[in-house]
């Protein structure tokens, strides 16, 4: 008889409850992502989903609920001891260096994967991103600001996750690059690397995700597989309409 157990899930975030000083945000938040799946976080704006993303990632710990990361309990470590887990992170607002140039932002960036892969090279991010190719010695603070995005995605890959996390990487950005940039998140996910999305683009969302999950002030109001949700218009005005 076989004895293979499945491995655990990337992520595990069980019951989290996060407060920013008497504030509290999350209550009882739960979040499972496994291996190579693309999981959507949605919600209308301050209903929790970057409280929920810096939970995970060691920045504002939970005060009650658990995060395990690859089965083991990681509540309240440090976020460098998480990120070396495996996750890259593309933060809101971007978080390049503008004094240092494309190829030092993404070489600065450069590791092997948990597992020693190196399937995510300088080379492969410049192919990925021809525009980036095109200024790798400009500083980061002579790119737009879709380059700058491109960078932020570019330099997270460079350190070869299993997860990636994109917190709303395509706001404010004009259509035509985040046409560009959803075509790069689409393949990205598609390659194997397991993916948390944040974004207000829902049908996007939905339609590259395998599992979606909606909050509303701070719980967990939805969470099932993203074709579901599809099919279910009804959620999407209740828990996401203006």
């Amino acid at each position: 008889m076989s004895t293979d157990t499945a491995p655990p899930p990337i992520v595990e975030a069980s019951g989290l409850h996060t407060y920013y000083g008497s504030s509290h945000i999350l209550h009882g938040v739960d979040l499972t992502i496994g291996a190579g799946q693309s999981v959507s976080l949605m919600g209308r704006n301050g209903m929790g989903k970057t409280t929920t993303i810096r939970s995970i990632l060691g920045l504002t710990p939970p005060r009650r609920g658990t995060v395990a990361i690859h089965g083991r309990d990681m509540t309240g470590a440090r976020p460098y001891h998480i990120a070396r887990q495996g996750i890259g992170v593309v933060p809101e607002g971007r978080g390049i260096f503008p004094t240092l140039s494309v190829r030092e932002n993404l070489i600065m960036a450069a590791r092997p994967g948990l597992d020693g892969r190196l399937d995510w090279t300088l080379e492969r991010v410049l192919d990925l991103f021809p525009r980036l190719a095109e200024r790798i010695t400009n500083m980061g603070d002579q790119l737009s600001g879709g380059e700058q995005q491109m960078l932020s995605i570019g330099r997270a890959l460079m350190t070869n996750p299993i997860l990636l996390v994109l917190d709303e990487a395509t706001e404010g950005l004009a259509p035509i690059v985040r046409k560009e940039l959803w075509a790069v998140i689409s393949e990205v996910c598609n390659s194997g690397i397991a993916s948390l999305l944040v974004d207000k683009d829902v049908n996007k969302l939905v339609s590259i995700s395998d599992q979606s999950v909606i909050l509303s002030k701070g719980r967990v109001v939805f969470s099932g597989p993203s074709s579901e949700l599809a099919a279910n218009p009804e959620a999407h005005l209740a828990f996401l309409g203006v």
